[in-house]
């Protein structure tokens, strides 16, 4: 097996115990990228020279003996609206090509922290917004990898790093990770600081992870989680050990409220169909649930919160870029302008009145099950609909997607979980239980059939 198709959390195990250095890891990786690149184009920034020299800088760390983060070593890709102290910030957008800020993001600096290499910068698109960036998917490169943290899903899809991280404020962690198939976690508002990062809405803005494995997403997330002066939605909190309750195992079996939601006339008939097989396979774990009128305006409530906040954040580089800017990015920033006042008070006194409102649901089930996307990943004109990740942005609850099941084309089709605020630990258990079950199901299955065609070829035979 190739270097970089190692885990996140096998390549700091292996680090860390010696059986791999740092620099093969990160050697490897490189490789891939050349590799592949030019085909999915996941990197707005790539210093091959400068990730091997923080590499070799790890290895000479450990050889000295010195106390080791828990990723100590291992490569990581940043969303290119993280401020990297020593490497570009462009936001997506040629208004702010060459920007190089003074120093690192909040996130960025705990990663640093843990031993991280920081590889490179991943595309974004456009102010993190809806205009595509340059990012093709790994599966299919004539298909969107989402948005709009493209290039972070795809390198991690990719093999190009093990794991990467980005940003959501209306569906830019879970929708582009369940069109790559991989893992995406959104955790709580509010959990992880977003200093230094692109501001586009304060109530909304969340940063997230990618990775191969649900207990990779818990041990990128976990690194970055603790208070910060600098954001106010930040709370002084124990750092919560989202690695170990991942892996160890729930005292009774999870249950599940699929819902439908008020987007699911959008879900398409592959989505639909794959849901129906799912909750079948489940059987009783999992129980249909209405969540009332009172959510059917979230969706609008949640895109109303975005547009002002972002026209409002967005609007010095609205009068200095004009046209420099896209028409998608323009048009949000004028409707966001075009709104009332007390259209945007009632959103965001819904925010608490929706969440109120769901603790009925999380008193009786351990997760929302829903789909992470309408469908499979459409073409590259579009990032696809971020509809059925609106609402959970909103509420600022956790939620995280994980790839199991496809369509008949054999493109990803995500599967989202979604808990209530501050569970984020009982979430990544419940997840990780979700994906073991039915991989064990599936075996069950498969040596089922191989079982009962042996029977059949036996029957077969002549005497």
């Amino acid at each position: 097996m190739s270097l970089s198709a190692l885990s996140l959390a096998e390549a700091a195990a292996d680090i860390r115990e010696g059986r791999l250095k740092s620099a093969e890891l990160v050697a490897d990786c490189l490789k891939r990228i050349e590799e592949t690149e030019a085909d999915i184009q996941a990197w707005a920034f790539l210093d091959p020279g400068y990730a091997m020299t923080q590499a070799e800088a790890a290895d000479l760390h450990r050889q000295q003996g010195k106390a080791l983060g828990p990723l100590h070593g291992v490569p990581v890709g940043i969303k290119d609206i993280f401020d990297t102290g020593d490497m570009p910030t462009e936001f997506g957008s040629p208004a702010w090509a060459g920007r190089t800020p003074r120093r690192d993001a909040a996130a960025v600096a705990r990663l640093r922290e843990a031993g991280a290499v920081i590889m490179g910068k991943t595309v974004t698109t456009e102010y993190a917004y809806f205009q595509p960036g340059k990012t093709r998917n790994p599966h299919d490169p004539a298909r969107t990898p989402g948005g709009s943290s493209s290039g972070s899903a795809a390198a991690v899809a990719a093999h190009m790093v093990p794991g990467a991280i980005g940003s959501q404020t209306n569906g830019s962690v879970i929708r582009p990770a369940a069109f790559c198939g991989v893992v995406g976690f959104k955790p709580t508002h509010g959990l992880i600081s977003r200093n230094g990062a692109l501001e586009l809405s304060r109530t909304l803005d969340h940063v997230g992870v990618f990775a191969r494995s649900v207990e990779d997403a818990a041990l990128l997330a976990e690194v970055m989680v603790g208070f910060d002066e600098e954001d106010l939605d930040t709370r002084p909190v124990a750092r919560p050990p989202f690695a170990s309750v991942a892996a160890s195992e729930p005292p009774l079996p999870p249950r599940f409220a699929f819902v439908r939601s008020a987007a699911w006339d959008q879900a398409e008939p592959v989505m639909r169909e794959a849901f129906g097989e799912l909750t079948e396979v489940l059987g009783e774990a999992s129980t249909d649930v209405d969540l009332g009128e009172s959510f059917s305006r979230a969706i609008d409530m949640q895109r109303i919160v975005m547009e002002v906040e972002m026209a409002h954040n967005f609007r010095r580089d609205y009068e200095k870029f004009g046209r420099q800017l896209s028409d998608k990015l323009r048009g949000l920033i004028e409707r966001g302008r075009a709104h009332l006042a007390v259209s945007y008070a009632a959103s965001l006194a819904g925010v608490r009145q929706l969440n109120d409102a769901l603790d009925y649901v999380f008193d009786e089930y351990d997760a929302i099950l829903t789909p992470a996307a309408p469908g499979e990943a459409p073409g590259i004109e579009t990032t696809g609909n971020p509809v059925f990740c609106s609402t959970w942005s909103y509420l600022g609850t956790p939620a995280i997607t994980i790839p199991l099941m496809a369509s008949q084309a054999g493109l990803p089709l995500g599967v989202q979980l979604v808990a209530r605020r501050g569970n984020d630990a009982r979430l990544l258990r419940t997840a990780r239980w979700l994906v073991d079950n039915l991989k064990g199901k599936d075996r069950r299955r498969a040596q089922k059939a191989a079982k009962a065609g042996e029977t059949r070829s036996r029957k077969g035979k002549p005497q």
